[in-house]
Parts: structure tokens; C-alpha cells; sequence
């Protein structure tokens, strides 16, 4: 196992470059509009977008969550390829329908477009906050997974608690200073290090566990000594198919806030449809993480906790530097992940809620998103982080399925003319109750995921209420389905 500083060195300079890039990414403009600060002035190139986007998704889960899925259920964790497959997909149908939403109505959060949509600052309040709970969750878990990179590759010098101040303080810092430009520029470094690293690090585990430059005998080892870790729906029998499937299910629908502001701030809708076609080429960056986890059901037969598997193997196998490259990206994957949602909630709760509630005007309001960053880090993020729940994956399943309650309001502005605010309202709160009770009191009945209980009533009460209740004004629903479904509203 190494002991030398260089791992923590390496992965304490990443941090100061993200910070130097982040600061840098201002350029000197004014941020205290939501144009600006909140969507980079709506000004991002494909380039740009794509590995904003790819970065973004790509999370602290695939250094950590995706091996240790790997290690502990087996080939159940290639859930994330349906379900990233899926994100290209909608990124590359909604996305171009989402920016002309944002530059003809002014649109600069996904709350402000439920709102504008059913005429009710209400329902864009409480679609926020509802999607509020499952970013928060997001946001912890890639925090969690930062403090735990500075704490091994410390030695355990540095404890859990003091890397979620730092990396958080350093977040807040730069996000305050330069808004969606840092998210953009910090993400675009971050996505061509976690691509870079991903692949040196499983090529050479691979190398290291069978003697070959490639993955296929890590598949032959695990068909000839660990068969069950290649069957759904889980080596460890803790899981069954249905929750299994309905996690991708609630996966798939949860139209996420950063996902939203990251297409509001291209250049174009070409732009955006362009970075959507290109989207695929970098989810392959997961392929080599999860393999290392393959290969620790072998190699660490014993681990405590299946999240360090890739941390655990690198530290045990792989020369010092290349341990340092590893915690500087999965510290990359980590930290480009928490800032969009932090952001998007800082955002969400000043514009969405703060502003309709205490009747700010716009220049306030652009203020009061940036202002919100340090008490959303420092009362909700902080302390749950802190806490250190065990099981990352699992945060992120909890948090989905609440997001994903807020599915009548898109389907409404995407697909359905007839959706009313009541409609929409109902079947948000229903869900949300069912959700909240199938987490808390009866987890997950019938090993069904609670989120997908929580649609089971919610959408057939949207439905009903919507053809019970008055629609939403015709000019409100010309002018939004003239874009989302041309062809449909011309004839």
C-alpha cells in the first residue's frame, strides 16, 4: 500500500486549479443578473456544452458508486447505461424546445417554465421544491464523495468533516464569483480529466489483475470463479427485479434542474442538438471504472465498504502517481457534479419561490440566488454530508424518485395541451405523499422503487383533475406548443 504524499498533493493541486479556472471564468462581466450568473448569458459553443453536460453527469457515482455496484451486485450497476443513453435522448429531443422556451419567454429556471406554462407561480414554487429535495441529495452525495477522496488520500489526516468545508468552500467561492461561466469551464477541464483517468486507471488494473491490456480477462476470471455476479438482478440477493427496473424507470423521468439551465445556457438550439449527438461518445468513461470493481470481488474479497473498492484497489496495486490521478478525478467527478446543483437550487429558491412570495424585482432576485449559495451549503448540504450516509447510490435512488413527481408538469408543456394546473398540482402532491410514505414508513413495497408508487397515483390523478378542471388560457398553450410541437399546433 503506498505512503507517499504525492496522491494528496495531486489531488490538493486539482483543487486549486478548479478554483484558478473557476475565478477566471468571470471575464471580468457583471453576475448579478439571472441571465447572466444564472445561464451564462445564454452563450455556450457545443464544445463546451457537451463536456458540461457530460461532466455533469458523470459523478462522484462513477469513481465510486458504479465500482462499488460492480463489486457488491454485480452487472445489475450497467443500469446507468439505459439510463444515460436515455439523458442523450432527451437532451437532444427537449433540450432545443427547452432553450426557445427560455429565449422567447425569458425563462431562466425550470420552475419559471412550469409557472409560465399553467399560469401559477404556485405550482412553479412547489415543482421547485419538490425537485429541490432530490438536487439536495444529489449535491450531498457528490460532497460526501469529495470528503472521502481528501481523507484517503491524506491518510486519514484530513477527517471527513473538514474536506466537505473545503471542497464546499471552495465550490461556493467560485460559483459566487463567476455563476453557470465556472460550471461550464471548470466541467470542460474536469470532463477531459475524468476521461483521461478513467481509462489509465482500468487499463492498468486490468494489466496489473490478468496480465493483459484489456478487459476480457477480468470477464473470463469472474465467469470462471464468480458466475452470480454476472445475472440480474444482484449477486448479493438484497435486490430484486422489480426494484431493479423501476429504478431505471424513476432514473429516466426525472427532468433534473441542472440538466434544464445547462440547455438554457447554449448558444443555440443547434448548439444543444449537436452536443446531445455527441453526448454517447463520452459515456464510455464509466466502461473502465466498473471493471475495476469486477476486479475487487476477487482482489478484496473482504471490504467493509463497497464504495472504496476503486479507491481501496488502487491504493493496495497501482503505483502512487497513478493513485494521485485517480483522487484528483474522482475528485473532479465529484465536484462537477455538485456545482450545477447547488447552483440550480440557489436559483430555484430565489426565483422561483422568494420572488413570487416577497414580489422581488429581477435585478434583487439575481442578488438574492447568488447570496442563498453559502446557507443552502451551510444548513442542508453541510451537516447531512457530515453525516455520511452509507450507501451513495441509494441517496441518489431516494432523491430521483421525489424529483421525479414533478413528470405532469413536463408532459403538459411537451405532449399534452389539455393539462391543467390542478391537474398538474394534484397528482405532484399525491406523489409526493406516496413517495414520502414508501421511503419512511413502508420502504419500497414489493421491492417496487418508491418514486415509481409515488407515479402509480400520481399520474392517473393528473390526468383525471386536467379533465375535471378548466385548461390553462389558449394563448398560453399556443405559444408554448407552436414550440415544443409545431407541426401538430400548424395543422
Amino acid at each position: 500500500m503506498t505512503t507517499s504524499l504525492l496522491p494528496l498533493w495531486m489531488t490538493l493541486g486539482y483543487i486549486g486549479i478548479a478554483l484558478f479556472i473557476g475565478l477566471r471564468a468571470r471575464g471580468g462581466r457583471l453576475m448579478d443578473s439571472l441571465e447572466e450568473w444564472g445561464v451564462a448569458g445564454r452563450s455556450m459553443g457545443p464544445v463546451t456544452l457537451y463536456l458540461l453536460i457530460a461532466a455533469g453527469s458523470i459523478s462522484a457515482y462513477t469513481f465510486m458508486g458504479a465500482p462499488g455496484w460492480a463489486y457488491s451486485k454485480g452487472v445489475a450497476v450497467f443500469y446507468v447505461v439505459i439510463y444515460l443513453s436515455y439523458l442523450a435522448l432527451v437532451a437532444w429531443y427537449c433540450g432545443p424546445k427547452v432553450w426557445a422556451f427560455g429565449q422567447r419567454f425569458g425563462h431562466v429556471t425550470q420552475g419559471a417554465a412550469i409557472a409560465d406554462r399553467y399560469q401559477s407561480p404556485l405550482l412553479g414554487g412547489l415543482a421547485a421544491l419538490v425537485m429541490s429535495i432530490g438536487s439536495l441529495a444529489y449535491a450531498v452525495l457528490q460532497t460526501i464523495g469529495s470528503a472521502y477522496i481528501l481523507s484517503v488520500m491524506s491518510g486519514g489526516r484530513i477527517p471527513v468533516w473538514v474536506g466537505v468545508i473545503v471542497i464546499l468552500g471552495v465550490i461556493a467561492i467560485y460559483l459566487y464569483v463567476s455563476g453557470q461561466r465556472a460550471i461550464g469551464l471548470t466541467n470542460a477541464f474536469q470532463g477531459i480529466l475524468m476521461l483521461v483517468v478513467a481509462w489509465t486507471v482500468g487499463l492498468w488494473a486490468a494489466h496489473h489483475a490478468t496480465g493483459e491490456l484489456g478487459f476480457a480477462g477480468v470477464f473470463e476470471r469472474l465467469a470462471n470463479e464468480r458466475p452470480d455476479f454476472l445475472t440480474l438482478p444482484g449477486a448479493d440477493g438484497k435486490m430484486s427485479f422489480a426494484f431493479w427496473t423501476t429504478s431505471i424507470v424513476v432514473s429516466m423521468l426525472s427532468f433534473m434542474p441542472p440538466v434544464w439551465s445547462q440547455w438554457m445556457s447554449a448558444r443555440s438550439a443547434a448548439t444543444i442538438r449537436r452536443s446531445a449527438t455527441w453526448l454517447p461518445t463520452y459515456y464510455i468513461v464509466v466502461l473502465p471504472m466498473v471493471v475495476v470493481g469486477f476486479i475487487g470481488i476477487t482482489a478484496l474479497p473482504n471490504l467493509g465498504r463497497a464504495d472504496t473498492v476503486a479507491l481501496e484497489f488502487a491504493l493496495q496495486n497501482l503505483p502512487s502517481w497513478l493513485v494521485g490521478l485517480l483522487g484528483a478525478g474522482t475528485l473532479a467527478a465529484a465536484m462537477s457534479s455538485c456545482e450545477p446543483f447547488l447552483h440550480s437550487v440557489s436559483m430555484a429558491y430565489a426565483k422561483d419561490i422568494a420572488q413570487p412570495l416577497l414580489r422581488l424585482d429581477d435585478a434583487t432576485t439575481g442578488r438574492l440566488a447568488r447570496r442563498l449559495l453559502i446557507p443552502v451549503m451551510a444548513l442542508i448540504v453541510a451537516p447531512v454530508a457530515i453525516s455520511e450516509p452509507s450507501n451513495l447510490v441509494m441517496i441518489l435512488l431516494v432523491g430521483l424518485g421525489f424529483a421525479t413527481q414533478v413528470l405532469p408538469a413536463f408532459i403538459g408543456m411537451f405532449l399534452w395541451t389539455r393539462a391543467s394546473r390542478w391537474g398538474v398540482l394534484v397528482g405532484i402532491v399525491s406523489g409526493f405523499g406516496v413517495t414520502l410514505a414508501f421511503t419512511l414508513i413502508w420502504p419500497n413495497p414489493l421491492g417496487v422503487h418508491a418514486g415509481f408508487w409515488g407515479l402509480m397515483i400520481n399520474l392517473p390523478l393528473f390526468v383525471i383533475v386536467s379533465c375535471l378542471t378548466p385548461p390553462v388560457r389558449d394563448d398560453v398553450v399556443e405559444r408554448f406548443f407552436a414550440i415544443s410541437a409545431p407541426r401538430r399546433h400548424n395543422d
